[in-house]
């Protein structure tokens, strides 16, 4: 399983929160493909309001999902490069560069069975 927690920029909440709903919904399409060339099988995004304002907890599921943000990075497919972009508009994030941290650390598991 691989999380990304990554701060959104509060003036662009709204718009994030509308991007969020166009990814699954007009370009949803798009979207099922690219977890399918990526080998996700779990995509899935909360958002969280903290006190230093508003933060995506994106959790990826897949055989692909220690290689996805690299692959995205780079891609040259037109749905990778328009998701990359708005990820970095609304994120912040800079492809060009290794992720600033390490991947969260798991502290605690329970799952029924």
């Amino acid at each position: 399983m691989g999380i990304v927690l990554a701060p959104i920029q509060p003036s662009l909440l709204q718009d994030w929160k509308e991007w969020n709903n166009e990814v699954v919904t007009s370009r949803g399409d798009d979207f099922k493909d690219l977890n399918t060339r990526m080998q996700l099988t779990t995509h899935r995004v909360w958002l969280a309001e903290t006190p230093d304002g508003p933060m995506a907890a994106v959790l990826h599921e897949g055989p692909g999902e220690s290689e996805f943000m690299q692959k995205v990075a780079h891609s040259d497919h037109p749905f990778d490069k328009w998701f990359r972009e708005s990820i970095t508009k609304f994120h912040g994030v800079d492809f060009s560069k290794p992720p600033p941290g390490p991947m969260p650390e798991l502290v605690m598991s329970w799952k029924a069975e």
